[in-house]
């Protein structure tokens, strides 16, 4: 028995895998929005008692973007699947599209991130209640 008389499973299997690695992108991104939300709803709790630093809104985007990469990162893996399953030049196309938004939002949020951690360490007391 060849592989070749196989490959009907085998494709069927990889759709699979690759149906599975999208829905996982998208909870991960599903996480990622309620945890920005709620950390959101905390802040401007805050706000009314008067605790507010807008140091911590920027560390809640910072968080986001973080998931939303992460979502990235694991859609590129189910869209390299599917370029392998059914190669066309619109998966291509999509494929180039999603690593090069995942490439400009990760250079972005990295430079925040450092940004973020800088002020961290100049002013620990701002970043105390978060």
């Amino acid at each position: 028995m060849s592989i070749f008389e196989n490959e009907g499973a085998i494709l069927h299997i990889l759709k699979y895998i690759e149906v599975i690695i999208s829905v996982v992108s998208v909870l991960i991104v599903v996480y990622g929005t309620v945890s920005a939300l709620a950390a959101l709803l905390k802040t401007e709790f805050l706000r009314v008692k008067s605790k507010y630093s807008i140091q911590q809104l920027r560390v809640i985007r910072a968080d986001l973007g973080t998931y939303l990469l992460l979502a990235l990162e694991v859609l590129i893996a189910a869209d390299i699947i599917k370029s392998i399953i059914e190669p066309d030049l619109i998966d291509l196309g999509i494929l180039a599209g999603i690593v090069t938004i995942r490439t400009v939002l990760s250079v972005f949020l990295n430079k925040e991130i450092q940004e973020i951690d800088k002020e961290r360490s100049e002013n620990p007391d701002v970043f105390s209640g978060m």
